[in-house]
């Protein structure tokens, strides 16, 4: 018998590499996601496999499975800036709420539950790079609050019915992860800077360019999830690259990677915005023996490929989400 795996967000970017992951490695795949930020053509490629079957739903709202569930993977949230303060609500409920409907399942079903927690309950960190036992630097009031304190919130409550209920629980923390079917105008540097490009526009630069990310490719990402899954880590566990990189140095990266000849302009660092953001991941490497094979340049070509293949309408298309049917007035 096939085990059953249900993952949220399955419309989603990482969502959907994790669909083919799981069904790659002989499992059947419930997928859920009501498309709020979630696209279908994600997923599209999958609608004829045998051992796929997709749900649309709201997991703020009650979750029923008939069958059996072996494992379950939330990662419905919306991830982009641009989305999580167009739908604050929304993002504090799905972790909040969406994680209390799915530990509660996990705990009817006697599921191991994974939760997509990220980099972000670091906040703008204080300790450099951030290990796992930093609790972080957060605004709980501004802007970016809605997100860093809905993730934070997930990882409470999931140890909480870890620990009260005995549910078995796994936490990941990804950091910036890239990749084929990103969003290209999701307010992330990575598809922002490569559609800038592909338009012929000058690349944008929030602050002065001196603040670091490290960027994972989703496959390196993916692998660490499924290690840390089938782990028996129930703490926190950082995936990411270390490799760190200013986003200035970055913005000549996809000059460079692009062929183009476009300017970097300057434009005022939004709230709240991270000065550094690079995971130690030594917890990683000796726990789950991983640790990230795709280098930068290899990554951003295959990335870059992806959005080469958009049609013109994607490539210009300045608004990807209307968010009104999901706002309740």
């Amino acid at each position: 018998m096939k085990k059953n795996v249900l993952i949220t967000g399955a419309a989603g970017f990482l969502g959907s590499h994790l669909c083919d992951r799981f069904l790659a490695e002989g499992f059947h795949v419930i997928g859920m996601d009501n498309y709020i930020t979630g696209d279908p053509k994600n997923i599209k490629h999958l609608e004829d496999h045998p051992d796929f079957e997709f749900v649309e739903h709201d997991v703020t709202k009650h979750i029923s499975i008939e069958k059996d569930l072996h494992y379950i993977l939330h990662f419905a949230s919306p991830a982009s800036p641009i989305d999580y303060l167009k739908i604050p609500i929304q993002t504090l409920k799905v972790g909040s709420l969406g994680t209390h409907n799915l530990l509660g399942l996990a705990k009817a079903k006697n599921s191991r539950l994974l939760i997509a927690s990220t980099s972000e309950v670091y906040g703008d960190p204080l300790v450099h790079p951030q290990t796992e036992d930093y609790y972080g630097n957060v605004n709980t009031i501004g802007p970016r609050g809605v997100y860093d304190e809905a993730k934070r919130f997930q990882e409470s409550i999931t140890m909480a019915y870890h620990r009260f209920h005995g549910v078995e629980t796994r936490i990941v923390r990804i950091f910036n992860t890239y990749g084929p079917r990103m969003r290209l105008n999701d307010g992330r540097v990575i598809p922002a800077f490569m559609g800038q490009a592909l338009r012929g526009e000058d690349l944008t630069v929030f602050g002065d360019g001196s603040q670091t990310r490290s960027f994972c490719y989703v496959d390196d990402q993916v692998e660490g999830i499924f290690k840390l899954l089938f782990s028996d880590y129930a703490y926190p566990v950082n995936i990411g690259n270390p490799n760190e990189i200013s986003i200035s140095d970055f913005a000549e990266e996809i000059i460079k990677l692009t062929n183009t000849d476009q300017k970097v302009i300057y434009k005022d660092l939004p709230v709240d915005d991270p000065m550094q953001r690079q995971p130690d991941i030594t917890l990683a490497r000796k726990l789950l023996q991983w640790e990230p094979k795709v280098g930068r340049a290899e990554g951003m070509k295959k990335t870059f490929d992806y959005f080469k293949g958009l049609s013109h309408d994607e490539l210009y298309k300045s608004e990807h989400r209307d968010f009104s049917k999901h706002i309740k007035t």
